[in-house]
């Protein structure tokens, strides 16, 4: 069992995980259906990755502590999905794909296009 699983650690990851969570960004971008979609779009184009149907974005929530937009993006490989908070307008965004991307080209790109003062990142290996 620990060749197997020291063998699995040694080969490429079989997905990669990008969560972010962004703070004090742009309240109107976060605010805006149609800017989140056009995130969605380019951020595909910039690490490659194709669509899969329309983008979906959602406002909803009772509680003020979680109103927002939902996204979910699926894309060939797996999906893009976020939260973006109105009470503290916080994003929270999630890149899933068994496709490789340069996280670190995620990150760059997303802070700047929401232009968020600062951010928490996990990158994580699936195996």
């Amino acid at each position: 069992m620990t060749t197997r699983l020291a063998t699995q650690k040694e080969a490429a990851p079989w997905g990669l995980l990008t969560s972010l969570d962004l703070y004090h960004c742009n309240p109107e971008t976060i605010r805006s259906a149609d800017k989140i979609r056009q995130y969605v779009f380019d951020l595909c184009d910039l690490i490659e990755m194709r669509r899969f149907g329309e983008c979906q974005v959602v406002h909803f929530g009772e509680d003020e502590r979680v109103k927002g937009y939902s996204m979910v993006q699926l894309i060939e490989t797996s999906l893009i999905s976020g939260h973006f908070a109105n009470l503290t307008n916080a994003a929270y965004i999630d890149i899933f794909s068994c496709k490789p991307y340069e996280p670190e080209k995620v990150i760059r790109f997303t802070q700047a296009f929401f232009e968020a003062e600062s951010l928490e990142k996990h990158i994580t290996k699936r195996i």
